[in-house]
């Protein structure tokens, strides 16, 4: 299954919503424990959460969403069964090989945040395809965070601002963000996890410092527009002080 013909955009931003992020960033957990829940394998798990990515991008597109950040797998993930990564491997490899037309027909730019070495070759090619094809559209950006580890970002960071011989004395936090995998983009506003858990898990450590949270129990599979806007309701009804105080009334 691919997008669907009927366009999210028929349905009207909720008015409750008056304030949209800019960037919105996602841990996309819970697809084994809705497999389990249906005595099926995890697999089948990572297949539906697989096939919920299409429709939420297409969501937060119709949406205007300037920037759309997807966990998709950790530098953790790799722990997980032979059997399990190779398979998760296999349903990105056909994501990406089915859906990269569409996305670059809605003028999104695809973005991989993480590591390319240690992911199959063929994979890493069809990847790299995709970020070429899509490198000039500017609707949306999304990132695909694939091989990805917060902490490894930043030691990958601080090595090359050594390895450019820059003196201790002129790195401040805009030098360090400019060699993060996220350079010339805004932080996320709005990081969302599903399935319930209470922790980043890795993901986005530098970048999400001022990010406003926002949990729920509902499992990624069924995580819908109608979940999506909850989480913007929640979002517009913040307030972003950025360490600092509201001002006088």
């Amino acid at each position: 299954m691919i997008f669907s013909k009927k366009r999210l955009s028929q349905k009207v931003i909720p008015p409750e919503i008056p304030t949209l992020p800019n960037h919105v960033a996602i841990i996309m957990d819970g697809n084994g424990r809705w497999a389990k829940k249906r005595h099926l394998p995890r697999l089948a798990g990572h297949r539906a959460g697989t096939g919920n990515i299409r429709r939420i991008i297409e969501l937060f597109v119709d949406y205007k969403i300037g920037y759309l950040t997807l966990f998709a797998f950790s530098t953790e993930n790799w722990k997980r069964p032979s059997a399990e990564v190779k398979g998760l491997m296999r349903l990105l490899d056909n994501v990406i090989g089915k859906e990269v037309k569409k996305l670059h027909e809605k003028q999104v730019k695809i973005v991989h945040l993480g590591n390319p070495e240690g992911i199959p070759d063929a994979l890493r090619s069809r990847i790299e395809k995709a970020v070429e094809l899509t490198k000039n559209n500017a609707k949306m950006t999304l990132n695909i965070a694939f091989n990805y580890g917060g902490r490894a970002e930043i030691i990958d960071a601080v090595r090359r601002i050594v390895s450019d011989g820059i003196a201790a004395d002129n790195i401040d936090e805009a030098l360090l963000s400019s060699y993060m995998y996220t350079a010339d983009m805004p932080d996320p506003d709005l990081l969302i996890r599903t399935g319930g858990e209470m922790r980043i898990s890795n993901f986005l450590v530098w970048q999400s410092v001022y990010s406003e949270y926002y949990t729920t129990p509902v499992l990624w599979p069924d995580f819908s527009k109608e979940e999506i806007d909850k989480a913007l309701k929640a979002y517009a009804k913040r307030k972003r002080r950025y360490g600092g105080l509201d001002k006088e009334k």
